[in-house]
């Protein structure tokens, strides 16, 4: 009873409070190739009071900078308390790496795991025409 209390008393966030400001660069010393970042256990709330999973897969293609991974680590924590959709999820990420960091190319690839037997899979790229890019590379994209 006293944990569920302890739970109910946590601060819950909104998709909007979600800071960008937590994350940090690094001069990019490897401009011209492909970092992909893979987080296997990322946690929301998907409805409040049930926690949410998901396997995240960026494709990073660096300008001037990079992605430092300790505060990507610390941005995703505030998910954890963060009431969000799936597909909100995915486009506040996406716009957050983009203004941080503008990359080249980013990709991002989001698994939601099972929830009442259902899976799915949202991924944004920054190449889709509708999203300003040419359209080509993410033909290919495998």
């Amino acid at each position: 009873m006293e944990a569920q209390q302890a739970w109910q008393k946590q601060k819950l966030l909104l998709w909007n409070q979600i800071e960008d400001s937590m994350l940090k660069s690094l001069p990019n010393a490897a401009r011209g190739y492909e970092q992909k970042i893979t987080i296997p256990e990322f946690t929301f709330l998907g409805v409040k009071d049930q926690p949410d999973f998901g396997h995240i897969v960026v494709w990073f293609y660096g300008n001037e900078k990079t992605i430092e991974l300790k505060s990507l680590k610390h941005y995703l924590y505030q998910y954890r308390e963060t009431i969000i959709s799936y597909e909100r999820c995915l486009d506040v990420m996406y716009k957050h790496l983009m203004n941080v960091y503008q990359p080249m190319r980013l990709r991002i690839e989001i698994e939601f795991r099972p929830r009442g037997g259902i899976t799915s899979k949202l991924t944004v790229d920054s190449d889709w025409g509708h999203l300003g890019g040419s359209d080509k590379l993410w033909q290919h994209h495998h």
